[in-house]
């Protein structure tokens, strides 16, 4: 599988990568999965070639980062590129975020809160460093940090070889030069999908002129652009209050979705394969993260590297998608 270089210290990460979020399963996915499936699914990414896995203590209060953990256990740990979060917390005070069933998330990215958390993550990973820490969402008052006071934190765990590589999520363009600022940033996270395109207007240009990769993530949105929900369908959980998941925007996207069938014939994939190679074509320093939650799944989204969109196909797709009224 194609790799793309991360930042200054030589690792290599898969143009796709393996999202955990849904494995960790919780309220926001309706439930837990089977654990040995979702550890089937990560053993089955890292077989295909895709060597990052993405997880967060945010992703059902640290069960998504033991999953992922009890799935390094039979992998080489040198193999593989984990990449972990910091900054969402649920014992500690800070600025409220998103209340996941009846536990109240917060954001903290104070010093000592992410210390507290880098331990809590090696211990739930099983591991003793972890190659890429991310911010998860950025500060905010009450409880803000500057981030220049996150980068030292940030840079110091890197110095010590806790950390290889510095990430983080749901940025600005401003907040990415300040983190430029005060320290090395290898790698941003941001949502990108044909409904969501908002990352084009300044953090491609960013990613490219700093090399910075643009790890994408939700580049199904939640799901929908796989084709696998009709018109009426009412969505529950993490979907519930996503814009085009509501009455009326599903519908439409279901009707554009039924327009592209021709394409997946030409191309002979599904409609999920077709829309992640249309991520994927969008810029080279671009790794997508798939959010599988079974081994099938990985292997049909791993054949969207294999697809030659042409210019005039990817076009259509984008152009189709601004009728929607983006």
């Amino acid at each position: 599988m194609e790799r793309i270089k991360l930042g200054k210290n030589g690792t290599e990460i898969s143009k796709m990568g393996l999202g955990t979020w849904a494995i960790g399963g919780g309220p926001a996915w309706n439930g837990d999965l089977d654990k040995s499936v979702c550890v089937d699914t990560i053993h089955r990414a890292v077989e295909l070639g895709i060597n990052l896995i993405d997880t967060a203590p945010g992703y059902n209060f640290g069960k998504s980062e033991k999953i992922v953990g009890e799935a390094l256990e039979g992998l080489n740990r040198e193999d593989v590129v984990v990449e972990t979060k910091f900054g969402l917390v649920w014992d500690w005070k800070g600025t409220p975020f998103n209340k996941v069933g009846d536990r109240q998330l917060y954001k903290n990215l104070s010093p000592d809160s992410i210390k507290t958390e880098i331990g809590a993550s090696l211990q739930r990973l099983g591991t003793d460093y972890v190659d890429i820490y991310m911010s998860h969402w950025q500060s905010l008052e009450p409880y803000y940090t500057p981030i220049a006071e996150t980068m030292k934190t940030l840079m110091d765990l890197k110095e010590q070889g806790v950390i290889r590589a510095i990430g983080a999520a749901n940025v600005t363009a401003d907040d990415v030069k300040e983190y430029l600022a005060y320290g090395e940033l290898d790698i941003i996270q941001a949502k990108y999908n044909l409904l969501n395109r908002d990352a084009e207007a300044d953090l491609f240009e960013l990613c490219r002129s700093n090399n910075i990769v643009l790890q994408v993530y939700s580049p199904l949105e939640q799901g929908l652009l796989t084709g696998g929900f009709k018109k009426g369908y009412v969505p529950t959980g993490a979907r519930a209050n996503k814009k085009w998941w509501q009455p009326g925007n599903l519908d439409r996207v279901v009707d554009m979705l039924d327009g592209w069938k021709p394409l997946c014939a030409k191309y002979n994939c599904s409609l999920s394969t077709l829309s992640l190679a249309w991520v994927v074509k969008q810029a080279d320093f671009i790794s997508v993260l798939s959010g599988c939650t079974s081994p099938s799944q990985v292997d049909e989204n791993v054949g969207a590297l294999n697809i030659e969109l042409s210019q005039e196909d990817a076009d259509k797709m984008r152009s189709d998608a601004d009728a929607l009224g983006m």
